[in-house]
């Protein structure tokens, strides 16, 4: 098992500008972003921090560093709050020259100035106004960032990027902050000079600094697995295009390309782009685990025609993606529609790399095998995850190969699938014995609505009538109540916890019926029973004078002869 280079330190904003350190933001992280309402929740929580009972420091979160010698790091993650803080001060500077100009203490002033300058922004030189700064922004934002705002020089309106915007806002927003707060007497310098020099030792980080891009992967993985919600989408970024960037790359190409990412990313999201990733990776190469993604595409993209390609392919599966994770879709006929709704309401994600597979194969050139695939995956899904409950890794190791045999052309028609869907298909002894014994808990929002549906499709098959499952005009009734009044004592009471939710023990009825049943004995709910035009359930009145275990278990494997013919695949055809 590869190592994992990283160390952790909390570090307060002075130290991580000491000591001659340097950060740079890699040439295609994300633009800056923020707006006024993150400047004035972190504006707030500074002036907290000098109010009367105010906390003694503040916490900025993670910071993530890549670095091969630890004085020069690139910022993996945390790049707007550390721009943030610097425009802030360089605001704070401006605010400073004014009161020079306005010759407030312009001496000390002017010391003060310089004294911050060279501690937390950078050198600059005095002839040629160059400046060895501490911070270096991404390839869109660092020329004004460096021209514009570490100089202190006059800021251009027109000409400017949407991100440069931002920046200029951002440092006019917060230099009216200290104006607002500080004044224009002659001790305001001295003032700031004492809130920026206490400030820098209030604010401090989580500070994560990683050797290379693959630790600096792995730590995502492992925050995000805490709930810790970090960039690994533009760390990838980041890898890809270093890969396609180069001396002939012509700017109008990376324009193009950040173009097409920033569409994939927000067609996605940042934060469901690496599952994503995943299922396209998979519906085309051998099965590659979540920990192992980020080293797999690190060892395979490695030139930038296959990095220019692979960009190219996840914008056009991106859109595919999306669609399969949405059944209401316009481009899906009604049939697709109900098997994507029943994928969702299964919570089955396995599938998605071969039906990315088989609607890049067969959608537009053979739709009817693409349907008849999508439906077929649908029952499997049923019979093996939802009522069997099979381990979902050999059925994910199943899907990968027969994706893979699928995007490479060795299967090309619906009959080479089927045969090869048969491996996770549980036969009906299975599948029947496993129904008979099922017990879902309705109290899970997911469970009763898979109830319903399980219920409404035997009733459709008995009676013929296709009654909408998911309307508010039935409910599902507990034959044996949720709640059993002592009428119920009959069962015993750890009987009773087994059996309340077996789906032998419920059944659909009208929700005005429902109402008039509460926790009532069976021979009240009996009647009542009679009254619905459910046939499943007028049948329990018919079939069953009185309710107990083995009118449950009796009751449950009716059932699940029914469920035999209603979820099953003719492998004959």
């Amino acid at each position: 098992m590869a190592t994992l280079n990283f160390n952790t330190t909390n570090s307060t904003f002075r130290q991580l500008l000491a000591n001659g350190l340097t950060y740079h933001v890699p040439p295609f992280q994300r633009d800056y972003s923020w707006t006024d309402d993150e400047w004035d929740d972190l504006w707030q929580d500074i002036l907290g921090l000098f109010e009367k009972d105010g906390e003694s420091s503040h916490y900025m979160g993670y910071l993530v560093l890549q670095s091969s010698d630890n004085k020069h790091f690139d910022i993996i993650d945390g790049q707007q709050r550390i721009t943030t803080i610097s425009i802030m001060i360089l605001a704070g500077l401006s605010y400073l020259q004014d009161l020079v100009e306005a010759n407030l203490d312009a001496d000390r002033n002017t010391q003060r100035k310089e004294q911050l300058q060279n501690s937390y922004i950078g050198y600059v030189n005095p002839v040629t106004l160059i400046s060895q700064s501490k911070l270096e922004l991404n390839r869109h934002n660092n020329r004004f960032y460096q021209t514009y705002l570490v100089t202190l020089g006059p800021i251009p309106r027109r000409g400017l990027n949407a991100s440069e915007h931002l920046l200029r806002k951002a440092f006019s927003w917060f230099k009216e902050r200290f104006k607002t707060k500080l004044g224009k007497q002659l001790d305001s310098g001295q003032q700031f000079a004492a809130l920026i020099d206490s400030l820098v030792d209030k604010l401090f980080f989580t500070v994560i600094t990683v050797t290379d891009e693959l630790n600096a992967f792995k730590v995502f993985e492992t925050l995000n697995a805490r709930g810790v919600r970090l960039s690994a989408t533009d760390l990838l970024k980041n890898y890809l295009f270093s890969v396609i960037s180069s001396a002939q790359t012509h700017e109008n190409e990376l324009k193009a390309l950040e173009d097409t990412w920033e569409r994939i990313v927000g067609l996605l999201g940042s934060e469901s782009f690496p599952e994503f990733l995943r299922v396209f990776w998979n519906s085309r190469h051998k099965l590659v685990r979540k920990s192992d993604l980020f080293k797999t595409i690190r060892r395979n993209i490695n030139k930038r025609e296959k990095a220019f390609t692979l960009v190219r392919d996840l914008d056009y599966c991106a859109a595919i993606y999306t669609a399969l994770r949405d059944p209401q879709d316009t481009i899906w006929n009604p049939q697709e529609k109900q098997a994507l709704r029943q994928l969702q309401m299964f919570n089955v994600r396995q599938p998605l790399g071969i039906l990315m597979s088989c609607y890049q194969q067969f959608f537009e050139a053979q739709r009817d095998c693409f349907t008849k695939i999508l439906r077929a995956i649908a029952v499997i899904s049923f019979r093996y995850n939802v009522i069997c409950s099979l381990p979902s890794n050999e059925q994910e190791r199943l899907y990968n190969k027969i994706a893979v045999n699928i995007s490479n052309r060795t299967y090309r028609n619906y009959g080479d699938i089927l045969m090869a869907l048969r491996e996770v298909y549980p036969e009906d002894q299975s599948f029947k014995a496993s129904f008979s014994e099922k017990e879902l808990p309705t109290t899970n929002s997911r469970n009763n609505k898979v109830v319903r549906y399980i219920l409404f499709e035997i009733e459709k098959q008995r009676s013929g009538k296709d009654f909408d499952f998911e309307s508010a005009t039935y409910n599902l009734e507990h034959i044996l109540p949720q709640n059993p009044s002592k009428e119920w004592d009959y069962i015993d009471e750890a009987k009773q916890d087994r059996l309340i939710y077996r789906l032998g023990n419920i059944t659909p009825l009208e929700t005005k019926l429902n109402k008039q049943l509460g926790n009532s004995d069976y021979s009240q709910k009996r009647s009542i029973y009679q009254q619905s035009d459910f046939k499943i359930t007028q049948a329990i009145a018919e079939h069953y004078d009185t309710w107990n275990d083995q009118k449950i278990e009796s009751r449950q494997q009716q059932l699940a002869k029914l469920a035999v013919g209603i979820w099953r695949i003719d492998f004959g055809q």
